[in-house]
C-alpha cells in the first residue's frame, strides 16, 4: 500500500465520520442556539430586545413586550423541534417563518443595521442578522437530508 493509498484511506474515514455526525451536530447546534437565545427574551435578558421591539412596534396588535415573549417561545419551540428527526418538518417551517421576521430590520431599520445607510458596512446588529444566512443554509441541508430518504 502506497503512502497515497494510506492518505485516501484516512481521508475516507474522516469523511465517513463527518457524514455520520454532521446531521446530529446541526440538530444540536440549532437546539442550543434557539433554546438559549429564545429563552432570554421572555425573561427580559436578551441583548436583541431593543432591536426586536423596534422591529415589531408597527404591528397592529400586541405590544412590543408581548411580541418579545411570543418570539422568544417561538425560538425555543424551533430549538426543541430540531432535536427530533420526526419533527424536522415542523422545525423547518417554524425556522423559515421566524427568519422572515429576523430579516425585517434590514429593510425597516436600515439606520440601525447599516453604518450611514451603506449596505456594504453592516453594524453589529446588521451582522447579527446577516449571519442567519448560514442558519438558513444549514436548515436546507438538514431538510434536504431528511427528504432525501423519503423519496
Amino acid at each position: 500500500m502506497t503512502l497515497y493509498d494510506k492518505y485516501i484511506k484516512v481521508e475516507q474515514a474522516i469523511a465517513k465520520g463527518m457524514n455520520r455526525w454532521s446531521i446530529p451536530a446541526i440538530r444540536i447546534s440549532f437546539a442550543i442556539i434557539f433554546i438559549w437565545f429564545g429563552i432570554l427574551k421572555p425573561f427580559d435578558v436578551s441583548s436583541a430586545e431593543a432591536l426586536l421591539k423596534a422591529t415589531v412596534a408597527w404591528l397592529p396588535f400586541g405590544t412590543p413586550e408581548f411580541w418579545l415573549v411570543v418570539i422568544g417561545w417561538w425560538e425555543v419551540a424551533i430549538g426543541v423541534t430540531f432535536l427530533f428527526p420526526k419533527t424536522t418538518k415542523i422545525a423547518i417551517i417554524l425556522l423559515f417563518t421566524q427568519m422572515v421576521g429576523t430579516f425585517m430590520p434590514l429593510f425597516f431599520l436600515p439606520q440601525v443595521t447599516f453604518q450611514n445607510g451603506n449596505i456594504l458596512t453592516p453594524t453589529m446588529e446588521g451582522q447579527y442578522i446577516i449571519k442567519n444566512v448560514m442558519i438558513i443554509s444549514a436548515a436546507l441541508v438538514l431538510g434536504g437530508r431528511y427528504y432525501k430518504g423519503k423519496e
